[in-house]
């Protein structure tokens, strides 16, 4: 089953045949924009698929063309709109969802660690916040730590390294 995820945000139009620039909203907004369904809307349930024609090259930000969009007019009518991807239920993306805040957090030896408070987007990987009573703790959002989440229990499933929750 497919779910759409926001990876970024239409910012403004470039040039006159209906470029446009997105703001990322996550850390795989590069890599999924030229391998997953795309859709372009105001939310989730009011969107269009689109393809993407084409990613133009431009200083710092690069340009992305979409299928159907011709004119810096049509263009202009995505201006805040959402760049959704479609992707399964069991892809890595999901871990950094904000639909998991407030999902508790497990061990793979099922002992409870806390309820999921924030996810941050650091430069090197992203990171739970688990907060359980005054205790915080950051844990990485890697493969090797995030095991499973269950989404009908509402619970992630970690494997903590050495020291991770101490």
């Amino acid at each position: 089953m497919e779910k759409l995820f926001a990876i970024g945000k239409v910012t403004k139009v470039f040039g006159k045949k209906g470029d446009v620039r997105c703001k990322p909203l996550s850390r795989y907004f590069e890599e999924y924009i030229d391998e997953k369904p795309l859709y372009v809307g105001i939310s989730e349930a009011v969107n269009t698929a689109v393809e993407l024609e084409a990613v133009i090259p431009s200083g710092k930000f690069p340009s992305y063309r979409f299928s159907g969009v011709d004119s810096r007019q049509s263009a202009q009518s995505m201006i805040g709109q959402t760049v959704y991807v479609g992707v399964s239920e069991h892809d890595q993306i999901n871990w950094i969802s904000e639909d998991l805040i407030g999902f508790g957090i497990e061990t793979t030896k099922h002992e409870y660690v806390g309820i999921l408070k924030e996810i941050l987007w650091l430069p090197s990987n992203d990171v739970y916040v688990i907060l359980n009573g005054k205790k915080e703790f950051l844990v990485p959002i890697i493969p090797e730590v995030v095991r499973h989440l269950d989404w009908d229990f509402e619970t992630i499933i970690i494997n903590p390294m050495e020291g991770l929750l101490d």
